[in-house]
């Protein structure tokens, strides 16, 4: 991981405009390029991996999301970072495919937004064990996505404001997973 990192800047659109440092591309509400991956088994019924925030994130630091996001590096597609970046938060390797992308913008109470245009990935779990950093992950559990939908109604405030968006280009397309 380089010392500074860089995102993609984007239209609403999702076409390129620029390249801006992470923390100032949150800093000043600038529209970037971001993903989330879902990864999914069949344990008899289908359940996703979502991981709890570690407690050092920059933002939505110890709240419940999908399996990993980020964004992709200048030069870089988002299955190429996808993979990457899995491989780096959660210790999974795994194919992953692209559902689409959709806008959202997100504030935070430090200052900090959220102004991504975000490619939903997904993914089937491919090996048995995995070992998530503890730099970036503080905790992860399997839930189904009946009993995840239902906690999100009951307990918003326990999972980042991305979650519930890009779970509905999981349901969309439910039957490719």
């Amino acid at each position: 991981m380089t010392a500074t990192e860089h995102v993609i800047l984007v239209d609403k659109d999702d076409k390129e405009t620029g390249i801006a440092e992470k923390i100032e591309a949150h800093k000043q509400n600038l529209c970037h390029r971001a993903f989330s991956i879902f990864i999914f088994r069949k344990q008899p019924e289908l359940e996703l991996l979502l991981q709890k925030r570690a407690d050092n994130k920059y933002h939505s630091a110890g709240l419940w999301t999908n399996t990993c996001c980020s964004h992709p590096r200048p030069g870089e597609s988002i299955l190429q970072s996808g993979k990457r970046r899995l491989q780096e938060e959660m210790g999974i390797s795994a194919h992953l495919i692209s559902l689409g992308w959709f806008h959202y913008i997100a504030p935070f109470e430090n200052g900090l937004t959220e102004n991504e245009v975000d490619h939903v990935l997904v993914g089937t779990l491919e090996q048995e064990e995995f070992i998530p950093n503890p730099n970036e992950v503080k905790d992860y559990k399997w839930i189904s996505l009946p009993d995840l939908t239902k906690e999100i109604m009951q307990h918003p405030q326990d999972f980042t404001p991305w979650l519930s968006l890009a779970l509905v280009k999981i349901q969309e397309n439910i039957a490719v997973i």
